[in-house]
């Protein structure tokens, strides 16, 4: 692919694609608290979701790639928009409710560290003494930052922090068993994935949100707009490109940055809190998660 262009220019457009989507989808963070504000979780993120869906496929047609999906891509298709969208995204926007910016991101950005873990009961890949350590250093980031804040059953917090990691361990489990497959056409998959992984959040937001559709206010329905037109829509195309010219573990790496951007992104516009204990828990995190990298594993859909 990209055959005749120099090296060195596929690589610099490559980065540039992965600078653009992590920018995205770290601004998705604070974009997704202001829209609770108005909306409920499942609801909103399911509505961004859908409007996203239609939009993907209409790229998909304009790029003529197949809409349909092969008889034989439907388990891995219905797993992926179990795990890569439902759990992660729904989850995750739950979990924000009661969780800043910085919890609930570091919490969910965990997910390389749980596949090393479940990749040997899954895999048979025993982890090593740099997973161990890349283990450790993960959970001490977490450690740090819930130390000043003490958790116990009547916490509310306690739930959201179950669901931040039930997102992260659901969405490592589901990328280990479709590492090794490629079902349909990227976009079109994508589409079919954010569909059938949104569409459920929208009836269980009605059925159970009940959300007052007239409260959304200006600002939360520009988040609205941004959420489905950029982190769900714009950034999936950057990041297929992206993937298409760099490495898998440079792409994977590169993503490391998405929490951070949502974390100062939620400083600046949210006036979140960012002091040594959260700075602290970003350098254990992501050194334990970038340990967790450093050897080539599949790279599939993440977003946020």
């Amino acid at each position: 692919m990209h055959k005749g262009a120099p090296t060195h220019q596929v690589r610099l457009g490559g980065l540039l694609f992965l600078a653009s989507t992590a920018i995205g989808w770290g601004l998705n963070w604070p974009a997704m608290k202001i829209l609770l504000r108005d909306w409920p979780p499942l609801f909103a993120r399911g509505v961004s979701g859908v409007v996203a869906t239609l939009i993907l496929f209409a790229i998909a047609a304009a790029s003529r790639e197949r809409l349909g999906v092969p008889r034989k891509a439907w388990g891995p298709l219905l797993l992926a928009s179990f795990t890569n969208v439902f759990a992660w995204m729904g989850f995750t926007t739950i979990s924000m409710t009661t969780l800043s910016i910085s919890e609930a991101a570091l919490l969910v950005y965990t997910m390389p560290i749980w596949a090393t873990i479940l990749a040997w009961p899954v895999l048979g890949s025993r982890p090593k003494p740099r997973d161990v350590t890349g283990l450790i250093l993960g959970f001490a980031g977490l450690f740090v930052l819930f130390s000043g804040h003490p958790l116990g059953l009547a916490s509310d917090k306690t739930v959201s922090i179950a669901l931040a990691l039930g997102a992260a361990i659901l969405f490592a489990l589901g990328s280990l068993l479709n590492a090794r497959s490629a079902p349909a056409a990227p976009i079109s998959f994508v589409a079919w994935q954010i569909g059938l992984g949104c569409l459920p959040m929208v009836v269980l937001g009605l059925a159970f949100e009940h959300p007052d559709i007239g409260a959304l206010k200006i600002d939360s329905g520009l988040m609205l707009v941004y959420m489905t037109l950029v982190p769900m829509g714009t950034c999936y195309l950057t990041w297929f490109a992206a993937i298409r010219r760099l490495s898998a573990t440079t792409a994977a790496v590169g993503m490391l940055s998405v929490p951070v951007i949502g974390i100062l992104a939620g400083a600046l516009f949210l006036g979140d809190s960012v002091g040594w204990r959260e700075i602290c828990a970003i350098v254990l995190t992501l050194a334990g998660v970038t340990m967790a990298l450093s050897k080539p594993k599949p790279v599939i859909e993440q977003g946020v």
